[in-house]
């Protein structure tokens, strides 16, 4: 794709707070002078944001102070004024109820902050799940130009003697201590080991996985996606796009040049071939709608569907994030995946050239991390979407970390109404219910949590992991962390709580899943599902102020990305006339 450059120098966004002889530039650089700021870093050039998710209670991200003063050290290189700015840091790992709750909020918020402030330019500084996604839709409603730099995922986690993963292996060993299997005291012993360094999860969890999609958009340079938080190669790479950011701002380059439907697309297809989250199911939906894409979840499947997942890493795999970076990392992804015509090749970057160019050089280091196509860990990776009478609007399943025996199955539902009746029942030995049966969980979606927390990975019921059964097939309309694996369902949509026809499901009836076919149907007539419906009344917690309203009145659903209905479209960078 050919980009044309805007011609340079010309009148940037900033000029308008402090060019000038006005009272109102005076005002804004006297104030700012007050940091010990010379005179003519106020004439003309490029003011940078660098909005940073950095913070305490955001772990993941907890390294990020340091990697953006390299962030400054490119921008102040290449001649523009770096400002740091702290914006709203949604942790997975710390925020109640859930951190999707706030991940429109922190959008909302950081939008404003762009469009508000004197920013030319903005460094998108993220780490933990829900900050890649949030400062990438927060960018794509104002539409400057806008670069990502993510913090990097941690060390591998070792643990007597074998490779664990972060999150992975927090729901494996959880389910072995129910088992029988491993001691509490052992968990606790694994407790450090599994995040041993600073960084994201070091599996294809969902903080990888935006990072991926982030790389396969074209919205970092090329190699960010993978390297290590705690390599000093990440140091650097925050050094270059500091640089390239205000080249960005000088060419007018902005993520309406980069974010097209084949970019999005790419990136589909990318998370089937890394064995991706689904997580980026819904982050990539709401994405598109910031930027006005028509990008839907039948997009998801129709993409996804005939692609091999490749990438050899945990939770589907083998590996971590520290062998896929020494392997080549996601430039050796793409280059497969343009050798095999699954890329559109001519997609624009934040490198202002086309992704070919970026990665049509890449090595493989290590093909049992990423391995050639033929000799796929599954060949059909990507997300399937499922529909049928319960799920109208679409479920999603990540078919590489399921089971095959369970990709066919006809079970009886075992009905959970919230998840607090799951944690109520699910230990009771008295329980009905055997590895044959289908888990179901209701009112977990944006609305029914409310936020649509991680919660849809369902523990199985002890008097089943007694008899060695490590998966069932489980159906909600929650997520699941990008960490977890096995045959669930999930963003089942229209969701309880709004009364889709996960609401109506009771306890015995009979369900029929067919993930080749791509069907979800509960089997019972259409006069019975009616007459269900017609008769159903919410149960769902309704929140009376604050945001937990805000949210719950005008969260959409898991199938257009669960974005406020009224953030969706890009919105532009204009502001009032300043008042001063």
């Amino acid at each position: 794709m050919a980009f044309v450059p805007k011609t340079w120098p010309r009148r940037l966004r900033s000029a308008e707070w402090y060019c000038g002889s006005t009272k109102d530039a005076i005002y804004h650089r006297g104030w700012l002078k007050n940091q010990g700021y010379p005179d003519d870093l106020f004439d003309g050039r490029p003011v940078i944001g660098i909005l940073n998710t950095w913070s305490e209670l955001t772990p993941c991200n907890g390294h990020l102070r340091e990697l953006s003063e390299k962030v400054k050290a490119g921008i102040w290189e290449a001649g523009g004024f770096p400002l740091e700015v702290p914006v709203f840091s949604a942790s997975e790992n710390t925020f109640r109820p859930t951190a999707m709750m706030f991940r429109n909020l922190a959008a909302m918020s950081i939008e404003e902050q762009i469009r508000g402030q004197p920013m030319d330019g903005c460094v998108l500084m993220v780490g933990c799940d829900k900050t890649t996604p949030s400062l990438l839709m927060a960018a794509a409603s104002v539409d400057l130009p806008s670069i990502v730099v993510t913090g990097g995922p941690m060390l591998n986690g070792w643990f007597q003697g074998e490779r664990v993963g972060a999150g992975t292996h927090l729901w494996r060993f959880s389910e072995a201590v129910k088992a029988g299997e491993m001691s509490q005291e052992t968990f606790r012993e694994a407790e450090s080991a599994v995040t041993r360094s600073s960084g994201t999860c070091n599996t294809m969890g969902t903080a990888s996985s935006m990072a991926s999609m982030t790389e396969a958009l074209g919205m970092a340079l090329s190699g960010n996606a993978a390297i290590p938080a705690v390599d000093s190669r990440r140091r650097v790479m925050a050094q270059m796009s500091g640089r390239r950011i205000v080249q960005m701002v000088k060419d007018d380059l902005k993520p309406s040049d980069i974010l097209t439907k084949d970019a999005f697309e790419n990136a589909v297809r990318v998370n089937g071939a890394v064995g991706g989250s689904t997580n980026a199911v819904v982050h990539l939906l709401a994405i598109a709608g910031r930027i006005g894409v028509d990008f839907t979840l039948d997009d998801w499947d129709r993409c996804g569907r005939d692609v091999p997942t490749i990438v050899n890493l945990q939770p589907s795999g083998e590996y971590l994030m520290e062998e896929f970076y020494y392997a080549g990392g996601l430039p050796v992804v793409l280059r497969q995946m343009g050798e095999a015509d699954l890329l559109h090749k001519d997609t624009l970057t934040v490198s202002g050239d086309d992704i070919w160019s970026e990665v049509k050089e890449a090595r493989n280091w290590n093909e049992d991390v990423i391995r050639p196509f033929d000799q796929a860990l599954t060949p059909q990776g990507g997300m399937a979407v499922l529909k049928g009478n319960l799920a109208p609007k679409g479920a999603v399943i990540k078919p590489s970390a399921a089971s095959e025996h369970l990709m066919r199955h006809r079970g009886r539902a075992v009905v959970f109404e919230d998840i607090d009746d799951y944690k109520a029942r699910i230990e009771d030995e008295a329980l009905d219910v055997d590895e044959t049966c289908i888990l179901v969980l209701k009112n977990c979606g944006p609305k029914g949590y409310p936020g649509m927390a991680e919660v849809g990975n369902m523990g199985l019921p002890p008097k089943v992991l007694k008899k060695g059964i490590t998966d069932m097939i489980r159906i909600s309309d929650a997520r699941m962390s990008g960490t977890a694996y096995g045959t669930v369902i999930l963003h089942t949509s229209p969701e309880a709580a709004a009364g889709g026809p996960l609401a109506v499901v009771r306890s015995g009836d009979m369900i029929d899943v067919d993930v080749p076919a791509r069907r979800l149907h509960l089997d019972i007539s259409e006069a019975e599902l009616a007459d269900r419906l017609a008769q159903w009344q919410p149960s769902h917690e309704v929140p009376t102020s604050g945001y937990a309203w805000l949210h719950q009145a005008h969260v959409q659903g898991a199938d257009t990305g669960a974005d406020l209905d009224f953030l969706k479209g890009c919105r532009g960078s204009a502001v009032g006339k300043d008042s001063h």
